[in-house]
């Protein structure tokens, strides 16, 4: 098969030829018609997962088509439309068996702990559990957000930040995650602050609901910010970006007894950021993370986009090939761009 190949972590990735994944009994190959290019990816490149051996392929936002099944697989055949979120649980620790495969013991995770989606195939462990089938109507460039940003936002605000009607709700960074979160936020009657410093994202993330915008380029107190156009502060705030900045910011913008998610990864040298403790102390402030979807929880979401009542597709930016894919990777810390880069020329 075609894949991204890295051999060192920071180093350039290349092209290469590598054999066809098989799946093992309880496994499918899917045929990759779309894959993400994640900040997630680029953590991973720059050797922040310790998950990950090299030589390695990257990705983990997929979907596509089923090639191949394993000999235990009941629930899906080969030609099946499907996508997958990007953590996969084993189906026998404590966790999976409570329903939360996002935080299993033994979870596996294309593109970190085995071959991931830049490639033209991927294999999944246990299908019968992790593997969601994909409706005609949505499209693979579409679809690949499900595998992450957009279910991890879905989580982030029904599941985890109990989003309600007319509440507040800030969103501090405007990528694909925050974006997702701004659509899905307003979707359920809540009122979005949308933070970020580059005019053209917040200018999508009112077009996709926001009621207000931050340019935290042009305001020196954002917590402050959000406090006046609130009266009071946010009900509910995610860091979706991860950075210590973000995240300071998103707790301290809370009104009392207001709940924080973080979304977006902190690791390496911001793995341990300035937390304001005594404001949690003295609030009652939540700090939640959220960390994926299940599978079994998709139906709720797709729901969803199936009513038209939040429009995932609005959120696809550039479609690239894999040989583009190399440069977008490199660069996804800079964040360039508005919307999300997905490959879909393989």
């Amino acid at each position: 098969m075609k894949a991204v190949l890295y051999e060192t972590f920071a180093s350039a990735p290349k092209i290469a030829t590598l054999p066809d994944p098989a799946p093992d009994r309880d496994g499918v190959v899917i045929g990759v018609r779309a894959t993400g290019v994640c900040r997630s990816d680029w953590h991973g490149w720059m050797g922040h997962d310790p998950d990950i051996e090299l030589p390695h392929v990257p990705g983990h936002e997929l979907a596509g088509v089923i090639e191949a099944v394993g000999a235990g697989v009941t629930r899906f055949k080969v030609g099946d439309r499907v996508t997958v979120p990007f953590i996969s649980g084993c189906g026998a620790c404590p966790e999976c068996h409570a329903g939360h495969q996002q935080v299993c013991h033994n979870q596996t995770q294309p593109g970190f702990t085995h071959w991931g989606s830049f490639a033209e195939f991927v294999a999944i462990h246990q299908a019968d559990l992790n593997v969601v089938a994909l409706p005609e109507s949505v499209d693979f460039a579409t679809a690949d957000s499900f595998g992450c940003r957009f279910a991890t936002s879905f989580r982030a605000v029904v599941d985890q930040g109990r989003a309600k009607p007319g509440e507040w709700v800030a969103v501090h960074g405007c990528g694909g995650v925050g974006l997702s979160a701004v659509m899905i936020a307003q979707s359920v009657g809540a009122n979005v602050i949308a933070v970020d410093i580059a005019q053209d994202k917040l200018d999508l993330a009112r077009a996709l609901g926001a009621v207000h915008t931050i340019n935290g380029a042009e305001v020196d107190d954002v917590p402050g910010a959000i406090a006046e156009l609130t009266r009071g502060g946010a009900h509910l705030s995610l860091d979706s970006l991860g950075h210590p900045v973000t995240c300071f910011n998103s707790i301290r913008c809370l009104r009392k007894r207001g709940r924080h998610v973080q979304v977006g990864l902190m690791l390496d040298d911001q793995a341990t950021p300035r937390v304001p403790m005594s404001k949690v102390i003295s609030d009652e402030l939540e700090i939640l993370g959220s960390h994926g979807m299940q599978a079994h929880r998709y139906d709720a979401m797709l729901a969803l986009v199936l009513s038209g009542r939040i429009a995932p597709e609005r959120l696809v930016g550039r479609e690239i090939s894999l040989e583009e894919s190399i440069p977008a990777l490199m660069a996804m810390d800079s964040f360039q761009g508005v919307g999300a880069t997905v490959v879909t020329r393989f």
